[in-house]
């Protein structure tokens, strides 16, 4: 017997966001020493930020921005603005940030004026130095040997933003490209040197 195609959503959930994240994801690995060297940061985070009595609205929180930017990085997203998108409707997102389901997702621009802070503050070198101690106390650090995944590497910049600039093909060499400006409406991409 062939099922409905229906769609019922119940009022409540008795699940907590955690139970949606599979236990063995390497996402709870990375969160628990991010989280650490977070809470190494702590005074760091004091200095940075105004005391609650002057008022004021609070701030977001330094430790969801890095969690938050260091999400971007993990999974090479884009922008600011393709974040706050995927934060909104990302499960796993949510719970890496520390975030509920009701809470908002920040306007950008608002991630955007907070992350400055942070690189002001030099916040998030030090994130960066907390995180390699971790690692280095539990010796996951060698000197010996450094190598990079080059499949995991992305260009940023897309292919048909260059252009071959000699037109000599049996080089072989991989060629010599330059790139392009991009051109006003209906005119043809000039190369520029």
């Amino acid at each position: 017997m062939r099922g409905a195609d229906t769609f019922t959503e119940s009022l409540f959930t008795m699940r907590k966001l955690e139970d949606f994240i599979p236990a063995d994801h390497p996402l709870r690995v990375i969160r628990k020493m991010a989280n650490t060297a977070l809470e190494r940061m702590n005074g760091l985070f004091t200095e940075m930020y105004e005391a609650d009595t002057k008022g004021g609205r609070p701030s977001i929180a330094p430790e969801k921005l890095l969690r938050a930017m260091l999400l971007q990085v993990l999974y090479s997203v884009r922008s600011e603005r393709q974040l706050m998108e995927q934060v909104q409707y990302n499960l796993l997102f949510r719970w890496f940030i520390g975030l509920s389901m009701d809470d908002a997702v920040w306007v950008p621009t608002v991630f955007t004026k907070n992350r400055e802070r942070l690189i002001k503050h030099d916040a998030v070198v030090e994130f960066f130095n907390e995180v390699l101690a971790i690692a280095e106390k539990k010796e996951w650090l060698s000197g010996e040997h450094f190598s990079v995944d080059g499949t995991l590497i992305q260009a940023w910049a897309g292919h048909k933003s260059f252009v071959r600039k000699d037109d000599d093909e049996g080089k072989g060499d991989g060629g010599n490209f330059v790139s392009v400006k991009p051109a006003p409406s209906g005119r043809r991409n000039r190369p520029h040197p």
